[in-house]
């Protein structure tokens, strides 16, 4: 159960970061007349969230070390990556997927020390 939530966390921070980057861009792309309504929309959507990732993570810290817990949550930076990736086209290197796949193996070895 502990590490259900724990994706959780990871799945709604990254669609909070998500929304924050759909804010920047509809900031940057919207006439002036609408942009501020996508904008906020985009930024609240984010902020709700990112608040329902916290409350959860909180759970997720009465269930398992922190070293476990803050160790896995860096998952997110795969999980950014490929959707900064396949949703907003961002270019991403083979360093940075070296990078990424680095990270997979952190996460690997240290659920299996447990």
């Amino acid at each position: 159960m502990s590490y259900l939530l724990l994706l959780m966390v990871c799945v709604l921070t990254c669609c909070g970061q998500l929304c924050q980057k759909m804010a920047v861009d509809r900031w940057q792309t919207l006439p002036e007349s609408s942009r501020l309504s996508a904008t906020l929309y985009w930024l609240l959507s984010g902020l709700v969230l990112l608040g329902l990732a916290m409350l959860i993570w909180l759970r997720v810290l009465q269930m398992l070390p922190l070293s476990v817990a803050y160790s896995t949550i860096s998952f997110n930076f795969v999980m950014v990556t490929l959707c900064a990736r396949y949703i907003f086209h961002e270019p991403t290197d083979k360093q940075h997927w070296i990078g990424i796949g680095l990270i997979i193996i952190g996460i690997f070895l240290m659920s299996c020390s447990l």
